[in-house]
């Protein structure tokens, strides 16, 4: 009985399952008297357990096999996605650049309108008063050095605006913006004053050492126009200082439209009191007059709108004050340039006065570029985006191109001027070519002046 219990137990289905053998085990103690043998219940367990390892050996190899799967689809899940993820990375940042490009577009279009203004304004009045006298043109050259270059001195305060601003917003701290803008109104009304006076007592004692022995007849005339423009000069800086602000927040549209109307103004007041009127120069300079004041009167308001006091006036600390001053020493070599040739003769200080308006339009296209990384740049040095890194990776091909450009124009302007010369005595009615009197072509020794 006994032997036929284990054979049935040894062939049934039931130890297939981990779980129906320990069940059978049970059912084996539940049937089995006690008197049953414990070397068949021996050979019956070890059958049992060989049967077991027997059944198990291939489903492990098949659960590593399938591990092993599991794993090359994960791997090739991560490549997929760092694939994408890489994509994705290149795509935005085509689009940053992008969005870079559009926004300096943007703020340069309006900004070329801003540089353009001024050079356009006094080539207005050099045009008109040179209809009328050669006298009165040629004394705006010590006059035009006196108000604009001597106003270019104070360029420092349109860069410390820009910069300081810019920088203050990368830190998206209103706070110090009103206090630089405050700062800076207050300097600029303070040197403003300052010219002012300084206008009325040495006005014409400046402008005899800028015209020199050879040319004191000049000296009236531009003092006049000197006199009647230095009333400006409060409202020239105060306005310069809010214009800087606005293209601090990168807004070059508002102070376009102020010297739009400005310009209008200016060539308005000029054609009306020169032309018709016959004011000369005095109506040239009070046409200047009323264009810088409504334009000062404008940027600050375009100010105001974007939520800060432009009429807001703060003593600088010496820190500030030292900082902000030490800006100015570069921007008195100009000067110096102008000062020698307007010293060369009434003839060559007229010619120098065309000739400089002229350069000075074609070189300000260059002037919103500047003004742009004035405004773009604080963000990328100190706000959210900063990146040192990839600003020095610019320095060397920034500075190369400082040395080369200025030195490459500079050489072409010389050589085209000398070709321009040459071709017109060649074709000119009384050059070489049309010319039977050789005589007067012979090379001859030229004294310099």
């Amino acid at each position: 009985m006994a032997h036929k219990l284990s054979l049935h137990l040894n062939h049934t289905s039931l130890f297939h399952n981990g779980n129906l053998i320990s069940h059978s085990n049970r059912h084996l103690h539940f049937l089995a008297p006690s008197h049953l043998n414990n070397t068949i219940i021996h050979s019956t367990n070890q059958h049992i357990t060989s049967s077991r390892h027997l059944r198990f050996e291939p489903l492990t190899v098949h659960v590593v096999q399938n591990q092993e799967l599991i794993d090359e689809f994960e791997e090739k899940d991560e490549i997929s996605e760092g694939s994408e993820e890489e994509i994705e990375v290149k795509e935005l940042i085509e689009q940053s650049i992008w969005i870079q490009m559009k926004e300096i577009v943007l703020f340069t279009g309006p900004a070329i309108g801003l540089w353009l203004c001024g050079p356009l304004m006094s080539l207005i009045d050099t045009a008109v008063v040179g209809q009328g006298s050669s006298i009165e043109l040629a004394a705006l050259g010590p006059a035009t050095v006196f108000c604009d270059y001597l106003g270019y001195l104070f360029m420092f305060l349109s860069i410390a605006t820009s910069n300081m601003v810019a920088t203050a917003l990368a830190k998206q701290d209103k706070e110090e913006v009103q206090h630089h803008i405050s700062v800076l109104l207050f300097i600029g009304l303070a040197c403003g004053l300052a010219m002012l006076v300084f206008t009325r007592l040495f006005g014409a004692t400046t402008l005899a050492a800028f015209t020199g022995p050879n040319n004191v007849h000049l000296v009236p005339a531009a003092n006049t126009y000197v006199q009647i423009r230095g009333l400006a000069w409060p409202s020239l800086l105060v306005g310069l200082v809010a214009q800087s602000a606005s293209l601090g927040m990168k807004d070059s549209w508002g102070p376009l439209k102020a010297l739009a109307a400005a310009s209008i103004i200016n060539g308005i007041g000029d054609i009306i009191l020169c032309s018709y009127l016959g004011y000369g120069i005095a109506g040239a300079a009070w046409a200047t007059l009323a264009s810088q004041v409504v334009a000062a009167y404008m940027m600050s308001q375009t100010l105001n709108k974007k939520g800060y006091n432009a009429f807001s006036f703060s003593i600088p600390s010496g820190k500030e004050f030292l900082a902000i001053f030490s800006l100015s020493a570069p921007m008195a070599f100009y000067a110096l340039l102008v000062y020698f040739a307007t010293s060369m003769g009434t003839h060559t200080t007229a010619a120098h006065q065309v000739m400089v308006q002229i350069f000075t339009i074609c070189t300000v296209c260059g002037e919103p570029l500047s003004q742009t990384a004035q405004s773009f740049m604080p963000e990328l040095m100190y706000g959210i985006n900063r990146s040192l890194e990839k600003m020095h990776k610019i320095l060397i091909p920034y500075f190369l191109a400082l040395v080369v450009t200025p030195a490459t124009i500079g050489l072409e302007g010389t050589l085209l001027a000398r070709f321009s010369i040459a071709l017109l005595r060649l074709l000119s009615p009384n050059g070489i070519l049309y010319s039977e009197d050789i005589s007067q072509n012979e090379l001859q020794e030229l004294k310099t002046a």
